[in-house]
Protein backbone atom coordinates (compact mmCIF):
# COMPACT_ATOMS: atom_id res chain seq x y z
CA UNK A 1 0.00 0.00 0.00
CA UNK A 2 2.88 2.67 1.22
CA UNK A 3 4.92 1.93 -1.85
CA UNK A 4 1.81 2.48 -4.17
CA UNK A 5 1.28 5.74 -2.27
CA UNK A 6 5.03 6.93 -3.08
CA UNK A 7 4.75 5.75 -6.91
CA UNK A 8 1.54 7.94 -7.18
CA UNK A 9 2.98 10.83 -5.22
CA UNK A 10 6.27 10.82 -6.99
CA UNK A 11 4.18 10.85 -10.59
CA UNK A 12 2.06 13.94 -9.02
CA UNK A 13 5.23 15.87 -8.61
CA UNK A 14 4.50 16.12 -5.38
CA UNK A 15 7.37 17.21 -2.31
CA UNK A 16 5.70 14.98 0.76
CA UNK A 17 3.11 12.42 1.55
CA UNK A 18 1.67 12.63 4.51
CA UNK A 19 0.13 9.14 6.73
CA UNK A 20 -1.80 9.60 9.52
CA UNK A 21 -3.82 7.06 11.59
CA UNK A 22 -7.25 7.71 11.49
CA UNK A 23 -7.06 10.01 8.52
CA UNK A 24 -7.08 10.20 4.43
CA UNK A 25 -3.66 10.01 2.91
CA UNK A 26 -2.39 13.27 1.95
CA UNK A 27 -0.14 14.71 -0.35
CA UNK A 28 1.55 18.31 -0.71
CA UNK A 29 2.21 19.43 -4.49
CA UNK A 30 3.06 22.61 -5.00
CA UNK A 31 2.24 23.75 -0.96
CA UNK A 32 -0.47 22.49 -0.85
CA UNK A 33 -2.08 19.65 0.66
CA UNK A 34 -4.38 17.21 -1.28
CA UNK A 35 -6.38 13.86 -0.03
CA UNK A 36 -5.73 10.86 -2.89
CA UNK A 37 -7.99 8.54 -1.22
CA UNK A 38 -11.53 8.53 0.64
CA UNK A 39 -10.65 5.58 2.66
CA UNK A 40 -9.28 6.29 6.43
CA UNK A 41 -6.25 4.89 7.08
CA UNK A 42 -6.24 2.21 9.65
CA UNK A 43 -4.39 2.70 13.08
CA UNK A 44 -3.22 -0.82 13.06
CA UNK A 45 -2.81 -1.81 9.40
CA UNK A 46 -0.45 1.39 8.99
CA UNK A 47 1.45 0.15 12.05
CA UNK A 48 2.12 -2.80 10.68
CA UNK A 49 2.95 -1.34 7.01
CA UNK A 50 5.60 1.23 8.03
CA UNK A 51 7.21 -1.40 10.56
CA UNK A 52 7.48 -3.26 7.31
CA UNK A 53 9.76 -0.60 6.49
CA UNK A 54 12.60 -0.37 9.14
CA UNK A 55 15.12 -3.05 10.35
CA UNK A 56 15.01 -4.09 14.20
CA UNK A 57 17.36 -1.87 15.04
CA UNK A 58 15.15 1.05 13.73
CA UNK A 59 12.01 -0.22 15.25
CA UNK A 60 13.85 -0.12 18.68
CA UNK A 61 14.50 3.00 18.15
CA UNK A 62 10.94 3.95 17.36
CA UNK A 63 9.43 2.16 20.30
CA UNK A 64 11.96 4.28 22.81
CA UNK A 65 11.56 7.10 21.38
CA UNK A 66 8.34 7.51 19.96
CA UNK A 67 9.78 8.78 16.14
CA UNK A 68 12.21 7.98 14.24
CA UNK A 69 14.11 9.80 10.96
CA UNK A 70 15.55 7.47 7.75
CA UNK A 71 15.63 7.13 4.27
CA UNK A 72 13.68 4.54 2.18
CA UNK A 73 14.69 3.58 -1.08
CA UNK A 74 12.22 2.51 -3.78
CA UNK A 75 13.48 1.07 -6.51
CA UNK A 76 13.08 2.09 -9.94
CA UNK A 77 10.36 5.16 -8.50
CA UNK A 78 13.21 7.35 -6.25
CA UNK A 79 14.76 7.96 -2.59
CA UNK A 80 12.67 9.18 0.68
CA UNK A 81 13.18 11.02 3.65
CA UNK A 82 11.26 9.75 6.52
CA UNK A 83 9.78 10.67 9.80
CA UNK A 84 7.47 8.54 11.70
CA UNK A 85 5.94 9.40 14.78
CA UNK A 86 3.12 8.46 17.56
CA UNK A 87 0.50 11.16 17.82
CA UNK A 88 -3.39 10.80 19.99
CA UNK A 89 -5.03 8.71 17.20
CA UNK A 90 -2.00 6.71 16.55
CA UNK A 91 1.30 6.04 14.29
CA UNK A 92 1.67 8.43 11.52
CA UNK A 93 4.27 9.13 8.69
CA UNK A 94 5.74 11.88 6.44
CA UNK A 95 7.66 10.75 3.52
CA UNK A 96 9.74 13.90 1.78
CA UNK A 97 10.25 13.08 -2.22
CA UNK A 98 13.82 13.47 -2.70
CA UNK A 99 14.71 14.84 -6.42
CA UNK A 100 16.80 11.87 -7.97
CA UNK A 101 18.47 14.34 -10.27
CA UNK A 102 20.53 16.89 -8.13
CA UNK A 103 19.68 20.21 -10.21
CA UNK A 104 22.33 22.88 -10.67
CA UNK A 105 22.75 26.28 -9.35
CA UNK A 106 21.45 27.48 -12.01
CA UNK A 107 18.48 25.03 -12.42
CA UNK A 108 17.40 26.45 -8.95
CA UNK A 109 18.45 30.37 -10.11
CA UNK A 110 20.85 30.42 -7.28
CA UNK A 111 22.59 34.27 -6.92
CA UNK A 112 25.55 34.23 -8.90
CA UNK A 113 27.65 34.97 -5.44
CA UNK A 114 27.08 30.99 -4.66
CA UNK A 115 29.39 30.41 -7.62
CA UNK A 116 32.00 32.57 -5.90
CA UNK A 117 31.40 31.10 -2.69
CA UNK A 118 31.96 27.45 -3.36
CA UNK A 119 35.62 28.45 -3.80
CA UNK A 120 36.12 29.42 -0.03
CA UNK A 121 39.04 27.46 1.48
CA UNK A 122 37.11 28.14 5.27
CA UNK A 123 34.59 29.55 6.88
CA UNK A 124 30.64 28.65 7.51
CA UNK A 125 28.15 29.09 4.57
CA UNK A 126 24.87 28.84 6.03
CA UNK A 127 21.29 28.18 4.21
CA UNK A 128 18.48 28.76 5.67
CA UNK A 129 14.69 28.81 5.86
CA UNK A 130 11.31 27.62 6.61
CA UNK A 131 10.53 23.58 6.47
CA UNK A 132 10.01 22.91 3.12
CA UNK A 133 11.93 25.83 1.64
CA UNK A 134 14.39 24.14 -0.52
CA UNK A 135 17.53 24.66 2.15
CA UNK A 136 18.38 20.59 0.84
CA UNK A 137 18.06 21.05 -2.81
CA UNK A 138 20.57 24.26 -2.26
CA UNK A 139 23.00 22.59 -0.43
CA UNK A 140 23.17 19.51 -3.17
CA UNK A 141 23.27 22.17 -5.96
CA UNK A 142 26.18 23.81 -3.99
CA UNK A 143 28.22 20.43 -3.47
CA UNK A 144 27.51 19.14 -6.50
CA UNK A 145 29.08 22.19 -8.28
CA UNK A 146 32.01 22.02 -6.02
CA UNK A 147 32.32 17.78 -7.12
CA UNK A 148 32.33 19.66 -10.73
CA UNK A 149 34.92 22.04 -10.59
CA UNK A 150 37.41 21.60 -7.60
CA UNK A 151 39.45 18.80 -6.35
CA UNK A 152 38.28 18.82 -2.67
CA UNK A 153 37.55 15.94 -0.05
CA UNK A 154 33.39 16.11 0.98
CA UNK A 155 32.57 14.48 3.83
CA UNK A 156 28.54 15.02 4.99
CA UNK A 157 27.18 14.00 7.79
CA UNK A 158 23.65 13.64 7.62
CA UNK A 159 20.81 12.27 9.40
CA UNK A 160 19.24 10.77 7.24
CA UNK A 161 21.07 10.46 3.67
CA UNK A 162 19.22 12.63 1.29
CA UNK A 163 20.90 13.25 -1.75
CA UNK A 164 22.85 10.64 -2.97
CA UNK A 165 26.53 11.59 -4.30
CA UNK A 166 29.12 10.45 -7.20
CA UNK A 167 32.72 11.32 -6.77
CA UNK A 168 33.64 13.41 -10.03
CA UNK A 169 36.42 15.76 -9.75
CA UNK A 170 36.11 15.76 -5.84
CA UNK A 171 36.14 12.49 -3.08
CA UNK A 172 32.58 12.41 -1.78
CA UNK A 173 31.71 10.42 1.54
CA UNK A 174 28.50 10.71 2.94
CA UNK A 175 27.83 9.54 6.46
CA UNK A 176 24.43 8.72 7.76
CA UNK A 177 24.39 9.42 11.65
CA UNK A 178 21.60 9.85 14.28
CA UNK A 179 24.13 12.03 16.60
CA UNK A 180 26.96 14.26 15.33
CA UNK A 181 29.09 13.91 19.01
CA UNK A 182 31.71 11.62 18.44
CA UNK A 183 31.06 12.22 14.27
CA UNK A 184 32.38 15.35 14.93
CA UNK A 185 35.15 14.70 17.58
CA UNK A 186 36.82 12.29 14.92
CA UNK A 187 36.37 14.68 11.26
CA UNK A 188 39.44 16.28 11.68
CA UNK A 189 41.35 13.10 11.54
CA UNK A 190 39.41 12.02 8.33
CA UNK A 191 41.71 15.12 5.93
CA UNK A 192 38.49 16.71 4.81
CA UNK A 193 38.48 20.29 3.11
CA UNK A 194 34.93 20.80 3.33
CA UNK A 195 32.59 19.35 5.75
CA UNK A 196 28.21 19.22 5.16
CA UNK A 197 27.05 19.29 9.03
CA UNK A 198 23.27 19.43 8.21
CA UNK A 199 21.18 21.61 10.29
CA UNK A 200 22.63 23.10 13.19
CA UNK A 201 20.03 21.78 15.58
CA UNK A 202 21.59 23.11 18.74
CA UNK A 203 24.34 24.52 21.13
CA UNK A 204 26.75 21.39 20.36
CA UNK A 205 26.40 21.35 16.64
CA UNK A 206 26.71 25.27 15.87
CA UNK A 207 30.09 25.52 18.57
CA UNK A 208 31.43 22.27 16.28
CA UNK A 209 30.66 24.17 13.39
CA UNK A 210 32.75 27.56 14.49
CA UNK A 211 35.54 25.51 15.74
CA UNK A 212 35.60 23.15 12.12
CA UNK A 213 35.87 26.75 10.38
CA UNK A 214 38.38 28.16 12.81
CA UNK A 215 40.62 25.19 11.80
CA UNK A 216 40.52 26.04 8.43
CA UNK A 217 38.22 24.01 6.64
CA UNK A 218 34.61 25.25 5.08
CA UNK A 219 31.71 23.98 6.57
CA UNK A 220 27.93 23.96 4.96
CA UNK A 221 25.03 24.13 7.07
CA UNK A 222 21.51 24.97 7.29
CA UNK A 223 19.13 26.60 10.50
CA UNK A 224 15.42 26.90 10.52
CA UNK A 225 15.73 31.03 10.33
CA UNK A 226 13.63 33.17 8.03
CA UNK A 227 16.31 36.15 7.68
CA UNK A 228 20.39 36.32 7.43
CA UNK A 229 19.93 38.79 11.25
CA UNK A 230 17.72 36.37 12.68
CA UNK A 231 20.39 33.67 11.77
CA UNK A 232 22.98 35.75 13.36
CA UNK A 233 20.79 36.29 16.63
CA UNK A 234 19.72 32.78 16.69
CA UNK A 235 23.35 31.33 16.82
CA UNK A 236 24.61 33.96 19.66
CA UNK A 237 21.54 32.84 21.74
CA UNK A 238 21.73 29.96 21.91
CA UNK A 239 24.74 30.36 24.29
CA UNK A 240 24.97 31.89 27.74
CA UNK A 241 25.02 35.29 28.20
CA UNK A 242 28.76 34.63 29.83
CA UNK A 243 30.40 33.78 26.53
CA UNK A 244 28.77 35.24 23.88
CA UNK A 245 31.13 37.81 23.11
CA UNK A 246 33.33 34.76 22.44
CA UNK A 247 30.78 33.45 20.25
CA UNK A 248 30.51 36.92 18.76
CA UNK A 249 34.04 37.11 18.16
CA UNK A 250 34.30 33.76 16.12
CA UNK A 251 31.12 34.06 13.93
CA UNK A 252 32.23 37.21 13.14
CA UNK A 253 35.88 35.67 11.63
CA UNK A 254 34.40 32.14 10.28
CA UNK A 255 31.21 33.25 9.16
CA UNK A 256 31.64 33.62 4.81
CA UNK A 257 27.79 34.26 3.81
CA UNK A 258 23.46 33.46 4.85
CA UNK A 259 21.84 32.13 2.27
CA UNK A 260 17.72 32.79 3.39
CA UNK A 261 15.36 31.14 1.15
CA UNK A 262 11.38 30.83 0.75
CA UNK A 263 9.51 29.19 -2.06
CA UNK A 264 6.78 31.64 -4.34
CA UNK A 265 4.08 30.20 -6.48
CA UNK A 266 5.57 30.43 -10.02
CA UNK A 267 3.77 29.47 -13.33
CA UNK A 268 2.14 26.33 -12.19
CA UNK A 269 4.85 25.45 -9.77
CA UNK A 270 7.04 27.23 -7.05
CA UNK A 271 10.87 28.87 -7.43
CA UNK A 272 13.07 29.68 -4.88
CA UNK A 273 14.15 33.41 -3.75
CA UNK A 274 16.91 34.45 -1.95
CA UNK A 275 18.59 36.25 0.43
CA UNK A 276 21.90 36.85 0.58
CA UNK A 277 24.46 38.01 3.20
CA UNK A 278 28.05 38.60 2.58
CA UNK A 279 30.19 38.83 5.53
CA UNK A 280 32.32 42.12 4.74
CA UNK A 281 34.87 43.61 7.05
CA UNK A 282 31.97 45.91 7.64
CA UNK A 283 29.40 43.23 8.52
CA UNK A 284 31.69 41.34 10.57
CA UNK A 285 32.57 43.92 12.48
CA UNK A 286 28.95 45.09 13.34
CA UNK A 287 28.49 41.04 14.50
CA UNK A 288 31.38 41.66 16.49
CA UNK A 289 29.96 44.71 18.33
CA UNK A 290 26.38 42.86 18.80
CA UNK A 291 25.04 45.48 16.20
CA UNK A 292 22.76 42.99 14.12
CA UNK A 293 20.19 45.62 13.57
CA UNK A 294 22.58 47.91 11.51
CA UNK A 295 23.45 44.52 9.23
CA UNK A 296 20.24 46.08 7.46
CA UNK A 297 21.38 48.93 5.49
CA UNK A 298 24.62 47.28 4.63
CA UNK A 299 22.61 44.67 2.72
CA UNK A 300 20.82 47.14 1.15
CA UNK A 301 23.83 48.53 0.11
CA UNK A 302 25.79 45.55 -1.15
CA UNK A 303 25.00 44.49 -4.26
CA UNK A 304 28.82 44.92 -5.20
CA UNK A 305 29.24 41.98 -3.07
CA UNK A 306 26.84 39.79 -3.95
CA UNK A 307 24.30 40.83 -1.00
CA UNK A 308 20.65 40.79 -1.90
CA UNK A 309 16.95 41.61 -0.44
CA UNK A 310 13.78 39.00 -0.56
CA UNK A 311 11.76 41.83 -1.43
CA UNK A 312 13.58 43.33 -4.45
CA UNK A 313 12.59 40.00 -5.83
CA UNK A 314 8.68 39.67 -5.58
CA UNK A 315 8.37 43.48 -7.03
Amino acid sequence: MINSMLAFSVTQKASDLHLSSGEKPWIRINGELKPIAQDKLSPQKLEIDLFNLLNDDQKGLLQQHRQIDFGYHLEDIGRFRVNIFYQKRGISAVFRIIKQQIPSLTDIQAPDVLNELAKAESGIILVTGATGSGKSTTLAALIDHINQTLAKHIITLEDPIEFIYQSDKSLIQQREINHFGGAIDSLLRQDPDIILLGELRNKQTIQAALTIAETGHLVLATLHTRTAIQTINRIIDVFEEGTRALIRTQLSNSLKAIICQKLIPYKQSRKAIFEVLINTPAVSNLINEGKTRQILSLMQTGQQFGMQLMIDQVR
